[in-house]
């Protein structure tokens, strides 16, 4: 029987920490963490996890080391700084990004990496924080087919659908996209329910019929039924202005393909007046009530 890997886990924040619980929980190998912030650590430590000081003590102590960080500068920190995982890393060792970074940055970490015999995949997740909780996600992985087989057991701890899209960075392609075409129709819900309600039907009626007929969407059934209906957008689930450096990096991908994405723009444009009007932690759909004229300049 093959020896369990050894796991290091960077970046236990809102998607981080119930990744890592449920991949933790799994792999009988030991799991090393490493966050700035001591709560999730001391919760995982609870858990069974060993606690990292550094990135070396991370990097001394796994073979597959896990990234959930919030965008690329920070992905880019952590692997390529000083003191980072390529310079404590050793050959053989994989670092899997689960984070939501642009493509390029990807394949730059990457390359670096290989050049010291150190594998890489992009895995972002999608779905939402509870489906992070149950183990549910949805994760695209950018890799080689070595690399994929190796990682696909251990995300099938935090995933349903684990789902190889191609070489490196082709993960980031699927979810950027993904998130594109989501806060898209979120701006969409947003408008129906708004106009529906001021035209006199009520607001959960109108979002349940929507949802038996082509107005259906994922949207509509978690961002759309809770979230906008009950108008409850707490802080600590996926922020405004997170979901503005995803349309940032999918508009950015858009350019570099030769696409005008209107859609995408507008939906920046409204994410953009969110967090202007002091909703920038609040859980994005929160854009709401920019479209009902809570906003700076309404």
């Amino acid at each position: 029987m093959a020896t369990a890997p050894a796991l290091g886990f960077v970046g236990l924040g809102v998607m981080g920490e119930p990744i890592c619980r449920n991949i933790l929980k799994a792999n009988p190998g030991p799991t090393t963490v490493f966050d700035l912030n001591p709560d999730p650590v001391a919760r995982l430590a609870a858990d069974g996890a060993k606690v990292a000081d550094d990135l070396a003590q991370v990097a001394a102590a796994a073979d597959i080391i896990f990234l959930s960080l919030p965008g690329g500068p920070e992905v880019e920190a952590t692997v390529l700084g000083p003191g980072g995982l390529l310079a404590h890393g050793r050959a053989g060792q994989t670092v899997v990004d689960l984070s939501t970074c642009p493509v390029a940055t990807a394949r730059r970490v990457a390359e670096r990496l290989a050049e010291k015999g150190i594998d890489f995949a992009d895995a972002p997740v999608a779905r939402t924080r509870q489906a992070a909780i149950d183990g549910t996600l949805s994760i695209m992985v950018g890799g080689d087919d070595t690399t994929f087989a190796r990682l696909r057991p251990l995300l099938a701890a935090a995933a349903t659908d684990i789902t190889h899209c191609g070489g490196v960075g082709t993960g980031q392609v699927v979810k950027l996209v993904n998130n594109m075409i989501l806060f898209q129709v979120v701006v969409a819900v947003a408008e129906g329910l708004t106009i529906g309600e001021r035209a006199g039907v009520d607001r959960q009626l109108l979002a349940e019929t929507l949802a038996k007929g082509s107005g259906d969407s994922f949207a509509l059934r978690n961002h759309g039924m809770k979230a906008m209906v009950p108008r409850t957008f707490p802080v600590g689930a996926f922020a405004t202005d997170y979901a503005i450096k995803d349309v940032t990096y999918a508009l950015e991908l858009a350019a570099q393909c030769g696409v005008q994405a209107y859609g995408a723009a507008l939906a920046k444009a409204i994410l953009e007046r969110t967090s202007a009007a002091g909703f920038g932690r609040e859980y994005f759909p929160v854009l709401q009530r920019i479209v009902e004229g809570d906003g700076p300049d309404t």
